[in-house]
């Protein structure tokens, strides 16, 4: 039997809300013991940062480069994630010597599949140092120097966590991420695995509210609950040639862009793209080689109650279940950095971390970068 490694996963997603970070005891494949989880919010002026980083990012043409102050937020946000790391130990009474690898994401700045440039601020080298502990990170570079789009690579995880579900034994499930992109995993009934990303999630919603309303998101889907859905405007983005494309692709932050101030007044806008966000979910799973049965939602966007309810009400239609990862004894704030930890882990075996199934790689491929920790020169 393989030995059980104990590992850390860092996640700081596309939504630019902060650090969750979490802990997974794991053998790579089928034995998942997950263990606790903290959050650890950016503060408003850390965000604007990572906001001015992406448009500075749009100038990079080389994945090494670091134009203009990008240098300096890589620094600050890979000592953000060490800190992170430092918080949760001491939290949680271990030390650096319990933990044999870090899974380290770092931030999204650019992702450019087509032209295969894909950049995560976050610097390993660093981490490592400050944390004393073993860093796999700059996982999605392999893939796409094997002919991958470099996303999505939790799916591997998915399909770990959902042989492990008494409610999808014998039936399709799908795993459904409603992050700043929205991505779904579908493990089929007889354990096929397809996964890409669907959509925006909350990308769209949080740059709508923040730009006319000056808060960061809409909490819990209010701000939409007052209003209703505008048909023409929800159409502009359903009929994206995104969702009919014979080929399914990851996306960019910058693929889906927000409506003008004038398109709709603030809860209208807020309650489109809600509405948007799930029916994008639905049609991306057009794609799928059979019709799920049950959709399992994870991220922060299952918090917001008017996408759950366009969610749920699409599917049902479909004849599908919709269900918060909590509801099947899952985590849905930390399994993303959970899926860390269990990619890294797989990483230190050699295991591959994309298939062609899942981001579109000519054969299933390993990647990530091990840093071992040491004294700074």
């Amino acid at each position: 039997m393989t030995a059980l490694r104990t590992a850390i996963g860092l996640m700081s997603g596309t939504s630019l809300d902060g650090i969750d970070v979490a802990l997974l005891r794991t053998d790579g494949e089928a034995v998942v013991e997950r263990g606790p989880s903290m959050g650890r919010p950016y503060d408003a002026a850390f965000r604007r940062r990572l906001q001015g980083a992406l448009e500075t990012a749009k100038a990079i043409d080389r994945r090494e480069e670091r134009p203009g102050d990008l240098g300096e937020i890589e620094r600050e946000l890979t000592l953000r994630h060490a800190e992170a790391v430092n918080a949760f130990l001491a939290e949680n009474n271990l030390k650096a010597g319990d933990i044999e690898v870090i899974g380290f994401h770092g931030q999204t700045v650019l992702h450019r599949p087509d032209a295969g440039v894909t950049v995560q601020l976050g610097d390993g080298g660093l981490l490592a140092r400050e944390t004393g502990i073993a860093v796999v990170y700059d996982m999605r570079a392999n893939d796409m120097a094997h002919g991958g789009q470099g996303a999505p690579l939790i799916p591997v995880y998915h399909a770990a966590l959902a042989a492990g579900l008494s409610r999808s034994t014998g039936r399709a499930v799908v795993f459904v991420n409603i992050g700043g992109i929205s991505n779904i995993t579908f493990i089929g009934s007889g354990g096929e695995i397809v996964a890409f990303d669907s959509g925006p999630g909350n990308t769209l919603i949080d740059q709508w509210v923040e730009a006319h309303a000056g808060i960061p998101y809409d909490q819990g889907g209010m701000i939409a609950s007052e209003g209703r859905v505008d048909p023409d405007l929800a159409n502009r983005y359903l009929s994206h040639d995104f969702f009919t494309a014979p080929v399914r692709r990851s996306l960019d932050r910058n693929d889906f862009r927000p409506p003008a101030g004038t398109d709709a007044s603030l809860e209208d806008g807020a309650r489109t793209l809600a509405h948007v966000t799930a029916a994008a979910i639905l049609r991306s799973a057009r794609h799928l080689p059979e019709r799920p049965k049950l959709y399992v939602v994870c991220g922060g966007g299952r918090l917001n109650r008017v996408i759950m309810g366009d969610l749920a009400a699409l599917a049902e239609v479909e004849g599908a279940e919709v269900v918060v990862a909590e509801a099947v004894d899952l985590n849905g704030d930390s399994m993303e950095a959970e899926a860390w930890a269990y990619l890294a882990v797989r990483s230190l075996r050699g295991l591959p971390l994309t298939f062609p199934g899942t981001t579109g790689v000519k054969a299933p491929v390993s990647g990530g970068v091990l840093q071992k920790p040491t004294l700074e020169d």
